[in-house]
């Protein structure tokens, strides 16, 4: 006969005793609390809060009070744009509308080009000579936006062009008020507001449904990262600050916002940001040693040409630095994280580890780590400047020469940069971790031997010892006998 006592303790589990690691299961659906004790959170926050507190105070002094405003060159991104449809679209010869049929360069063409350019048409024609010149098509737009609501025009599409227009097709055009009215509106790019939106939606579900409430606060914290860049990182350096501080502020805004929201206010997120902290300084001295002695002027192509032609008192210099800071942010995040949550681990399965142990362990998994980032790094620049490489492979240009021309040396300097900050956060991230996690030592036999309340760890299990082991686990080692 079984008496109520003699019931396995398994079948009515005993509940969890709260403390500041919260309830016994409900925690660890979120990952293992920092074990820390009160005074390695004070020294924690002495070292974060002072940071903190310099950040807000940076975002206050340079937050900036708009974009400063220009008359438009109608040159590139520089210039007016609607939104607007394509309502009819014709066959016709060629030759009767003045169109060369030759090779086009990307984008449609009519009689007079785009605004602040030379007529492709007429380069077309110039360059196709004799011949028959084909086919094109007569496309009829409407313009939906802007002053000029409901205007037609038509533009003319060779058919050796990459881009055609359909009928139906959204479409944006550019605008040049001192033009002739004819030639005021051209089609300069599609509209692709649908199939992006489309994306991004599918990337937040995603998330959502993968990370859950993780998830959700990671694209919040994402969020707060475009608004930061939108109406911070953008204006304030086109207003005039110093791009390199304008950087440190903006990224250490993010970073601080980004890993708290997305991994709770604790002292493994605090580590993780102390590592990535450190690392970001790294990469910033290197970054404006290596710019100043190759004598990088950050002033390289179309896009870079036009900003200080527009604003020449900008440093262009440090706004390279400044996008090799802020672009090595999004990986060093990921790296401190997983390191920093990789000793945690470690030590929650084996609190007995030494602190030397936790950081040999936790070592060799971020050399495995290091290996794929820095080869991802490597080649997302490379994949980035295929173009230009390109270009070069057909001039057979030297290695050499390729490697110390200014464009193709901006990517080196700052791929290896970002490269060396993120190789060096292992060890930094990793040796924090352990110096934190493993300077509140179990203090007894219970501790020793279940941690947290969860199961003997491995060493002690395996040594026999479940003479040590609670009462209230005593139904899990019966069932291991059975």
């Amino acid at each position: 006969m079984t008496t109520p006592q003699q019931h396995p303790p398994h079948e009515h589990p005993p509940p969890q005793p709260a403390g500041p690691h919260g309830g016994g299961g409900h925690s660890h659906s979120h990952g293992p609390a920092a074990p820390v004790s009160r005074h390695l959170r004070k020294v924690i926050a002495a070292v974060l809060v002072p940071f903190a507190a310099a950040v807000v105070v940076g975002l206050v002094v340079l937050w900036p009070g708009g974009v400063p405003s220009h008359e438009r060159t109608g040159v590139g991104f520089d210039r007016q744009t609607q939104q607007a449809t394509v309502t009819k679209v014709v066959k016709v010869d060629c030759a009767s509308v003045g169109a060369g049929g030759g090779t086009g360069t990307g984008g449609t063409a009519t009689a007079g080009s785009s605004a602040g350019g030379t007529s492709a048409a007429g380069s077309a024609a110039q360059g196709s000579g004799t011949g028959d010149a084909g086919t094109c098509k007569k496309a009829t737009i409407r313009v939906d936006t802007g002053k000029d609501k409901g205007r037609t025009f038509t533009e003319i599409v060779q058919p050796d062009q990459s881009r055609q227009l359909d009928q139906g097709e959204k479409v944006v055009v550019s605008y040049e008020p001192s033009a002739p009215k004819n030639l005021q509106y051209s089609v300069t790019d599609v509209n692709r507001t649908l199939p992006m939106a489309l994306l991004a939606g599918i990337f937040a579900v995603a998330v959502v449904v993968v990370g859950r409430m993780r998830g959700l606060a990671a694209l919040i914290a994402l969020a707060v990262s475009f608004v930061l860049l939108s109406f911070f990182i953008l204006p304030a350096i086109l207003q005039g600050s110093n791009p390199l501080a304008v950087a440190v502020v903006g990224s250490s805004a993010i970073m601080l916002i980004a890993l708290y929201m997305c991994h709770g206010l604790s002292a493994r997120t605090s580590v993780a940001v102390i590592g990535t902290l450190i690392s970001l300084g790294l990469i910033g001295v290197l970054g404006s040693l290596f710019i100043g002695w190759a004598a990088l002027t950050g002033n390289t192509d179309d896009s870079t040409g036009l900003i200080h032609g527009l604003y020449p008192d900008i440093d262009m210099s440090g706004l390279l630095l400044a996008g090799v800071i802020i672009g090595s942010l999004g990986v060093l995040d990921d790296v401190t994280v997983t390191q920093t949550s990789a000793v945690w681990e470690l030590h929650e399965a084996n609190p007995s580890m030494s602190r030397r142990g936790l950081y040999r362990a936790g070592i060799r998994i971020g050399r495995d780590h290091i290996a794929s980032v820095v080869n991802t790094l490597v080649l997302a620049y490379a994949g980035a400047a295929l173009p230009l490489l390109l270009l070069f492979s057909v001039a057979r240009s030297g290695v050499g020469t390729v490697a110390t021309s200014e464009l193709v040396a901006e990517e080196i300097v700052r791929t290896l940069v970002g490269s060396i900050g993120l190789v060096a956060s292992v060890p930094v991230t990793t040796a924090l971790a352990a110096l934190v996690v493993s300077a509140d030592r179990p203090g007894g036999p219970d501790r020793a031997t279940a941690p947290h309340g969860g199961e003997p760890p491995v060493a002690a299990r395996s040594a026999g010892a479940t003479a040590v082991a609670p009462p209230a686990r005593g139904g899990r080692g019966r069932r291991r006998k059975r």
